[in-house]
């Protein structure tokens, strides 16, 4: 249930207010607007069926959240979610969001090369593995707590926050030692143990849709992380399994439109994931960015080739150069601003690009 109030309300009405709504056991979150407020009630709805909600000084209307999700559901907060990465980077406001980096963190050489190499491209974020998720147990798991380590590194080196994946309830505190935001991979999107334990944890928290997930079941997920305390999270679409073999998964395009419609969390696209296919990364970035995406979450490596993992959807530095070199004209497109220019010419000098 959420309780819009007047324009006009004072603080001794919201506070009688709020306190009413305690009293009769639930929690009550606040969301200010310019010229609202509204007060999502979290808990036992029927408790307030015998309250007069509505005669209470400074309540203009009451409404049912009739969704499963609450915390997340867009009516239950005025303004959209900025989540903030660090010190300097946001998620959710005007500005597409780049996030880059390797799919795993391999040595200390590769990831501090990579780093510096899409900073000056323009990315905001870095990402790396450092427990790594793979379908064969004898495929690389990533170097673990080392890895850990080379990314508090590279981010003293380059300024970058950092974004990595935690696998286990037991490597939360760790993991949230060592990086600026926690990834929950798409096999843990349903993983309510792990998603409780990051409620917890002050880190922001880039939540994947699983692989078979509906946009249901991923608000559901991000509302388990949200009700045990924590709301800063990110959406990622990074598509979906579908009967198609011609891509590694399906982007679900519409779903970004949809998220937006019913969340007030930022939603970003995983266009490496969703296509498995370097040469398909910069066509689904875009159309992500037209549809409406917050960001975009891309993977880079200085030799895809000899990657460790994914090389075959990894872009080398030039081809990530020519993608962050289109991506205003898409953004003005969707109404939004992204301005690397800055950057790119030094990115260019770097690496000897030829880009535009």
């Amino acid at each position: 249930m959420i309780i819009i109030t007047r324009p006009d309300i004072t603080d001794d009405e919201l506070d009688h207010l709020r306190e009413r709504i305690e009293a009769a056991g639930l929690h009550t979150h606040l969301s200010r607007g310019e010229h609202r407020t509204i007060i999502g009630c979290i808990g036992d709805e029927t408790k307030l069926m015998e309250l007069p909600l509505r005669s209470i000084p400074g309540v203009e209307s009451v409404m049912p959240v009739l969704k499963p999700y609450k915390l997340a559901s867009r009516e239950f907060t005025v303004n959209r979610t900025l989540v903030r990465v660090g010190a300097n980077a946001v998620i959710g406001g005007k500005e597409i969001a780049i996030i880059a980096g390797p799919c795993s963190v391999e040595n200390r050489s590769m990831i501090m090369e990579t780093a510096t190499a899409v900073r000056r491209a323009g990315a905001s974020i870095l990402r790396g593995g450092a427990f790594k998720p793979r379908s064969s147990p004898y495929s690389f798991q990533g170097l673990g707590k080392e890895a850990l380590k080379l990314l508090v590194e590279t981010r003293a080196e380059t300024g970058l926050p950092v974004v990595t994946e935690v696998l286990d309830t037991r490597d939360v505190d760790l993991v949230a030692e060592h990086a600026d935001m926690l990834q929950v991979g798409a096999r843990n999107m349903q993983n309510y143990a792990l998603l409780a334990e990051l409620g917890r944890v002050q880190r922001p928290v880039l939540l994947k849709r699983g692989l078979s997930g509906t946009i249901s079941e991923l608000l559901m997920s991000a509302e388990y992380i949200m009700a045990h305390g924590n709301h800063q999270v990110v959406l990622c679409e990074r598509g979906i399994r579908t009967y198609e073999r011609a891509t590694r998964n399906t982007l679900d395009v519409s779903a970004i439109p949809v998220l937006k419609r019913e969340t007030h969390l930022p939603v970003i696209v995983d266009p490496s994931h969703a296509g498995g296919d370097a040469a398909l990364v910069a066509p689904l970035a875009f159309a992500a960015i037209a549809a409406g995406a917050d960001g975009l979450i891309i993977e880079v490596h200085p030799k895809p080739e000899n990657a460790l993992s994914d090389g075959d959807q990894s872009l080398d530095f030039n081809a990530f150069i020519a993608l962050m070199a289109r991506i205003p004209a898409f953004a003005v497109a969707a109404e939004r601003s992204f301005a690397p220019h800055s950057q790119l010419a030094e990115a260019r000098e770097f690496t000897g690009a030829a880009v535009a």
